[in-house]
Parts: structure tokens; C-alpha cells; sequence
């Protein structure tokens, strides 16, 4: 890149944002207010946006550890299970994005052992990057575990499952019996966060159902939506979904309005 400010000999001098779009960048990490130099970004704009480029690209190809989330949630007394998708590895999984949605056959057998109708299904997955599920993942179980007891829910063994895409959750779901099934899972990396999580919440789970049936919560990451708050709200929809019978565009998430002026103690024991 030429004519930047910091090159010798340019002639061109940096203008820098107008004092709007400084204030603006205080609030987000979004690139906004980056200055010129001519009709150019300035040289460090276009390399921060080069790394940042950089770290997307090399955070797909990140992998989950499910043997150590495994022992932080088995630390909770909460059971766990290990399976994969068709997609036997990580370049066949983005190349093929039909193969992550199913459950590899011999995973499917060994789970059907597990089978209990009318449970709900918890899926904690890799998907498009993995650093953010390694790290939140323990914790938003954690948040939801006593909750879930107390609202009557019968949770399933923990799926981790690796290669594995949101409608995997589909698979596990019908294998399990499950009434409902929330699949956490790492959301596609971008130029500004690469270790957000979002949840997929779909009710009478089983193959062929589509992304209109399920209910999303995202953007799950420390500079987000913290894992408390997710919880928070999927328990919220859980509840909503159970008295209706269906996610997706069928359940508005008007909590707000549903909330207001109530107390829920166990959202607020969850906020304490």
C-alpha cells in the first residue's frame, strides 16, 4: 500500500476521523472513523484489518478439546457424551457442510443407549470456531444446571460433539428422545470477534427440521452477551416453549413484555 502518512516522502498528510466517529469508537469495536490518507486507509488500518482477517481465518480451523470440557462439566455431576459428525475431519466439514449435520452412525447407535423420552437435549459443539466454547461453555452449563432442576426439566448426558453443525442437534435430539433440544455452539469468526457462541433452541427436535423452527440466542462472548445472561434468557424461551409447543417463528421473544413488572427468583438468584 502506498501514499500512507508514516511513508517518507509521501506529501499526503493523515486526516484523522471527525471528533463524531471518535467518540463513536469508544462504544464499539466495529471499523468505523479509521481517517484517510488521500482517497486511502491509512497504512495502519489496513494492516490492523490484515490480522484481523488473519486470526478469522486460522480461528475456523480451531478444534475443541472435549476431553478437558468434558472433566470441567463432569466436575458439576453432569454426564457427558463424545461424538462426532459424518464429516471425518475438519477440511471434509467446510467443504461439506450436509455431513456436519448428521450424527456418525456408529455415535448414533452409542447414544440411543441413552435414549429417555421427554428430556431435553443439551449439544455443546464446535462449529465454525471452537476457542469461544472451550472457554464459556462450562459456564453457561453451570448457570443453567440449578435452574433447570428446579423448573422440572429432565437434562440428558452432555453431548459434546465436534464437526459439528446446528442441525447435528436435529440428530441427537430424535436419537435421544428428547422434547427439545439447545445446541451451543461456536458461531462463524469475524474481523472483530472470534470467540462468540450462540444457542439454537429447537422444540420436538428431529431430522429435517429448519433454521424457521428454532429460536437463536448469539453474540455470546465477554464483549457480548455474558454467559449469565444467555442462560437467562434460554431459560426464558425453554419455558415459553413448553407452554406453546414449538420454537422458531411460532415463539416471539417478548420477554420483556412478559417480565414486566414480575419477579422471577430464579432468573434472580441466577443474576446474584
Amino acid at each position: 500500500m502506498s501514499g500512507g502518512a508514516d511513508e517518507p516522502g509521501s506529501g499526503r498528510a493523515e486526516v484523522g476521523p471527525p471528533l463524531l466517529w471518535r467518540d463513536l469508537r469508544r462504544f464499539t469495536t466495529a471499523r468505523v472513523g479509521l481517517g484517510r490518507v488521500g482517497h486511502a486507509q491509512p497504512t495502519s488500518a489496513h494492516l490492523d484489518f490484515q490480522e484481523a482477517h488473519a486470526r478469522a481465518r486460522d480461528a475456523v480451523w480451531s478444534a475443541l478439546d472435549s476431553t478437558a470440557l468434558a472433566s470441567s462439566l463432569e466436575a458439576f455431576g453432569v454426564a457427558t457424551r463424545q461424538v462426532a459428525s459424518e464429516a471425518a475431519d475438519r477440511r471434509t466439514y467446510l467443504l461439506r457442510p450436509d455431513l456436519g449435520r448428521r450424527l456418525a452412525a456408529a455415535d448414533r447407535e452409542v447414544l440411543a443407549a441413552d435414549s429417555r423420552p421427554g428430556c431435553l437435549a443439551l449439544v455443546v459443539a464446535d462449529g465454525l470456531c471452537a476457542s469461544g466454547v472451550q472457554t464459556q461453555a462450562a459456564e453457561l452449563v453451570a448457570h443453567l444446571l440449578p435452574a433447570l432442576g428446579a423448573s422440572g426439566w429432565d437434562l440428558a448426558p452432555v453431548v459434546l460433539a465436534s464437526q459439528a453443525r446446528v442441525a447435528l442437534g436435529d440428530d441427537v435430539g430424535e436419537v435421544l428422545g428428547a422434547v427439545a433440544v439447545a445446541v451451543m455452539i461456536g458461531e462463524r469468526p469475524g474481523l472483530s470477534a472470534i470467540d462468540s457462541v450462540g444457542i439454537y433452541l429447537t422444540w420436538a427436535p428431529h431430522r429435517g427440521r429448519t433454521d424457521a423452527e428454532r429460536n437463536c440466542i448469539s453474540n455470546i462472548r465477554p464483549a457480548g452477551l455474558r454467559p449469565a445472561d444467555a442462560a437467562r434468557k434460554l431459560l426464558w424461551l425453554l419455558a415459553a416453549a413448553r407452554r406453546l409447543g414449538a420454537t422458531g417463528v411460532a415463539l416471539k421473544d417478548d420477554e420483556s413484555v412478559a417480565l414486566e413488572g414480575t419477579a422471577s427468583p430464579t432468573i434472580d438468584a441466577m443474576q446474584r
